[in-house]
């Protein structure tokens, strides 16, 4: 069984707490909890900060070109709107090519909307998302400490 909650501890200063959302999106739901409990994200970056837009993060790179070892999954575009504190998955331009990286909304981005898997939100902690550092990439990118399913 799935946890019910993500936490990044982040270098920014704190817990960002995620509520997974399976009803949406078991497939990624499934692959975060598992390159969660693996420690894949653990000293990942957050590489692409946009300011009004979104953080994203997930790649072991730090380039937004990399991602996990394993198959990439199979979209899981749903009706939940991309609001501040959505996480969904990023992809390349093929809608089936999510794996590991994903991004928090800053603020809404509805333009997104059933063509990015939403799997979750932050219930907890948005002000460190919003503390990252800013860029494309940053200079400093702001950090996932550790990634914890509970």
């Amino acid at each position: 069984m799935a946890g019910d909650t993500l936490t990044f501890t982040l270098d920014t200063g704190g817990d960002v707490v995620i509520r997974l959302r399976p009803d949406l999106a078991p497939g990624h739901v499934a692959r975060i909890t598992e390159l969660a409990q693996e420690g894949f994200y653990d000293g990942v970056v957050f590489h692409r900060v946009i300011p009004g837009f979104m953080a994203q993060g997930g790649d072991p790179s730090g380039t937004g070109m990399g991602g996990s070892d394993k198959p990439n999954l199979k979209a899981e575009f749903n009706g939940e709107p991309h609001v501040r504190g959505v996480c969904s998955m990023a992809r390349t331009n093929d809608p089936h090519s999510a794996n590991s990286q994903f991004f928090i909304c800053f603020d809404d981005a509805t333009f997104l909307d059933r063509q990015y898997t939403v799997w979750g939100q932050v219930i907890e902690g948005m002000e460190h998302v919003d503390a990252l550092p800013k860029g494309e990439p940053p200079r400093q990118p702001g950090k996932i400490l550790k990634a914890v399913i509970s």
